[in-house]
């Protein structure tokens, strides 16, 4: 089996891609908005009639104010009639008042398209990264796992819910404004559309320059979450090496990295809005300059001239608005590129199209010619056999990397072999019924972990709908009742709360509990006793009789006192079993075990 780059793949460590690359993580990236908003378009298309016409109640303003100027006060002067500058008055507070109440229902109804959207991607993430196999887990890192989740859906909130609708009111209103000024006076609307040369070029430098600097500010961002994330987690090995010193180097340099690309940033953008003002002070002088020129000559008014500065001014405006986006569409862009390329990744381990159903596992597991490897230049297991029978306990031995726990893998399906089968009672696993699988194959490791919430919780993660009493047989079956009985709450401790903590050996117990509630018919042992000290692991030891009686059991342990239980002892050595046999034999010959028992027993003198 070849396993994929996953940073090559979502791109992201990377701010330099090819045009192709970034036209193909483009329509990726559209693909996925296209399918968020698609079961929302009705209120996309309520939002989009509000905007209009809100909108065109605003840019009414100023040609109010011309025909008020141009025509009703010369009737209060010549002929004091009031009625045309009071009907002026009456509807350009109609069309404010009403613009105003339409923009407040406009930013009610986007808020709540912004929050469906959101509650749908959030939910996308983590049930398909919860999917995803196992393999994509261990290349990718927590950290960037939470940078999606969190500070690249921020991103994209911050886009949906302020940046897209000033980019969609500030075209509106542009355009409306440009409408309404080539309708009053279409030669100040020539002024206009002349400045737009200019403004179209700085607008395209800010774009493509505000593009690359945004894209690498989130993979400089992804790089600090992930530093502060690594540490945090590893604090104990921080502190056990001293390594405090270089991680604050080397976030400082990070973060240092984060400050400069940001910087950047802000510089474009204090380059790009001066230059718009500029263009802006050159627009309204010269619609002044002409329309002055003009009322000079007596062919032009005075309503006119104000109507056409005020469209002018308005017009450039909501451009601010526009490059305010263009900062939160960079930011937005890079952020929705990451999630939607994890959201494009694909299960290596996919559930089977059509599965078949194992009601009764009775728990024989078979190798069958099995060749597999976690890339292609480096196989594990080259062309492996092997046959255990149900009800059978098997110890598995040997050297680090000699490929026990990646057995172990291969029959909890973690992964799939490159070629060959591995089945559970004839019926290949990547065939079987997803829920017989987790049902009938349950594997306890080293790092036992406990989630939020209490012991009893804990204990039924594989039988949820356990009783009190069912979870209290068994951890008394494993040995856990006593220390979990002192705990202040007993079985309704809460394991992440003062006073519910629990030490490494006692978290071992409650998962050996958890197995065994779960009641499979093989259980996988890898290294499951190796947090354990000797008191609690000779309490294990009995407790593992129980455990294991009348199910098929794969034990991975270096410790041999935990193999001497066993039916069976395979000793493996570069993905090959090299001994074989029953621990009593294998203990009296010669071979590699032989050496390794011996070797054990002078530790212990």
């Amino acid at each position: 089996m070849s396993t994929a780059t996953v940073a090559g793949t979502t791109g992201e460590d990377r701010s330099d891609y090819t045009r192709e690359e970034s036209r193909s993580i483009r329509r990726r990236s559209l693909r996925l908005l296209g399918s968020l908003v698609a079961p929302l378009r009705w209120q996309l298309a309520l939002a989009a009639l509000v905007l209009v016409i809100s909108t065109a109640l605003r840019v009414a303003g100023p040609a109010l104010i011309a025909y008020g100027i141009n025509t009703a006060l010369p009737q209060v002067v010549s002929d004091a009639n009031w009625m045309p500058t009071i009907m002026i008055v009456a509807v350009y507070l109609v069309a404010g008042i009403g613009g105003a109440a339409l923009i407040g229902w406009y930013a009610v109804v986007a808020a709540r398209l912004t929050q469906a959207v959101m509650l749908d991607l959030r939910k996308r993430i983590f049930l398909h990264t919860q999917r995803l196999s196992l393999e994509f887990h261990e290349s990718y890192t927590s950290g960037r796992i939470i940078s999606r989740q969190t500070s690249d859906l921020d991103s994209i909130r911050e886009l949906l819910d302020g940046g897209l609708n000033e980019l969609v009111s500030g075209i509106l209103y542009g355009a409306f404004t440009l409408v309404a000024l080539l309708l009053i006076d279409w030669r100040s609307g020539l002024v206009l559309a002349v400045a737009g040369v200019p403004l179209y070029f700085l607008m395209r430098w800010f774009y493509r320059n505000s593009q690359r600097a945004y894209r690498e500010s989130r993979v400089v961002s992804a790089k600090v979450i992930v530093k502060f994330v690594e540490t945090m987690t590893g604090i104990r090995a921080v502190k056990a090496f001293r390594k405090e010193p270089r991680n604050d180097e080397e976030f400082g340099d990070l973060s240092g990295k984060y400050r400069d690309v940001n910087m950047r940033s802000l510089r474009l953008f204090g380059t790009f809005e001066p230059g718009m003002m500029a263009v802006s002070a050159f627009a309204v002088a010269a619609v002044l300059l002409w329309g002055g020129l003009r009322i000079e000559a007596g062919v032009y008014e005075i309503g006119t001239l104000l109507a056409a500065v005020l469209y002018v001014r308005n017009f450039f405006s909501p451009l601010q608005e526009v490059a305010m986006f263009l900062n939160s569409y960079q930011s937005a862009t890079a952020a929705l590129e990451k999630v939607s390329g994890v959201l494009e990744e694909e299960p290596t381990v996919p559930d089977p199209a059509k599965p078949v159903d194992l009601w009764e596992a009775r728990g024989h597991v078979e190798f069958r010619d099995v060749v597999f490897g976690y890339s292609d230049d480096r196989t594990i297991l080259p062309h492996f056999s092997l046959d255990i029978p149900a009800g059978q306990t098997v110890a598995l031995v040997g050297t680090t990397g000699a490929g026990k726990s990646t057995l172990a893998k291969l029959v909890s399906r973690f992964y799939d072999p490159t070629r060959g089968q591995v089945t559970l009672d004839g019926v290949d696993l990547r065939a079987l019924h997803p829920k017989d699988l987790r049902r009938a194959i349950v594997m306890v490791t080293q790092e036992a972990y406990l989630f939020s919430g209490t012991v009893a919780d804990n204990i039924a993660l594989g039988k949820p709908d356990a009783t009190l009493d069912e979870i209290k047989a068994a951890a008394r079956a494993v040995g856990a009742d006593a220390f979990i009985e002192r705990l202040p709450e007993g079985y309704g401790t809460d394991v992440n709360k003062r006073g519910g903590r629990v030490s490494a050996g006692q978290r071992q117990l409650i998962s050996f509990a958890r197995a065994f509630l779960a009641d499979p018919a093989v259980l996988i042992l890898d290294e499951a006793t190796a947090s354990l000290d000797i008191p609690s692991e000779r309490q294990i030891q009995n407790a593992l009789q129980t455990l294991l009686a009348d199910r098929t059991a794969i034990i991975i342990a270096h410790r041999l006192s935990t193999v001497a239980i066993a039916d069976r002892v395979l000793v493996m050595e570069h993905g090959e079993i090299i001994e074989d046999d029953v621990p009593d034999v294998l203990i009296a010959g010669t071979g590699k075990f032989a050496k390794l028992h011996a070797a054990w027993r002078e530790s212990l003198v």
